[in-house]
């Protein structure tokens, strides 16, 4: 066994898995993912990734400080690396990193159709596999996008975000 009951896999082998996403800005679903993936493997790396297909409403730069601190405040950053990845694919990092497994939040059928066919050519292109995870409930409707659109039209986010975030958010300073 290591930390908090974890145990290990693949005959005692340390177990690396990445937990990608553009955390724009990162959410308590986020953080129900990050930790459960915790709970499984011995270390996990949360890489914030560009999405040519969003554009952003934080600098990544911001994103990882937002999720450095949302994991310390939820006593969740033991064993977790923040980081980012910009150039070349996903599985480039995971190879660059020693890491064979991505983990996915998985809200619904929609992402289950958009994650499977990067999760075939990920393990076509450099043999990760994906491990999907479906959220808690009480998270299951909440994205990063939602988020955002409540935020512009001067909502509460507080519900759906760590504290760290909620407060950067509150400040109106979003860069």
């Amino acid at each position: 066994m290591t930390r908090a009951g974890s145990p290990r896999y693949a005959g005692g082998m340390t177990t690396l898995a990445v937990v990608p996403g553009s955390f724009d800005p990162v959410t308590l679903g986020h953080l129900d993912v990050i930790e459960r993936a915790r709970n499984i493997f011995d270390e996990v790396h949360v890489v914030v990734v560009h999405n040519p297909n969003k554009t952003a409403m934080l600098p990544v730069a911001r994103r990882v400080e937002l999720i450095e601190e949302a994991l310390r405040e939820a006593g969740l950053s033991d064993g977790v690396t923040v980081t980012n990845w910009s150039v070349g694919l996903l599985v480039d990092y995971c190879q660059e990193v020693g890491a064979k497994v991505l983990i996915k939040g998985i809200r619904s059928e929609v992402d289950v159709t958009y994650e499977t066919p990067m999760a075939i050519v990920n393990r076509d292109l450099a043999g990760v596999e994906t491990v999907f995870l479906l959220p808690d409930p009480a998270h299951s409707h909440v994205s990063s996008s939602l988020v955002r659109q409540v935020a512009a039209l001067g909502g509460d986010v507080s519900p759906y975000v760590p504290g760290a975030v909620s407060r950067f958010m509150a400040s109106g300073d979003l860069t």
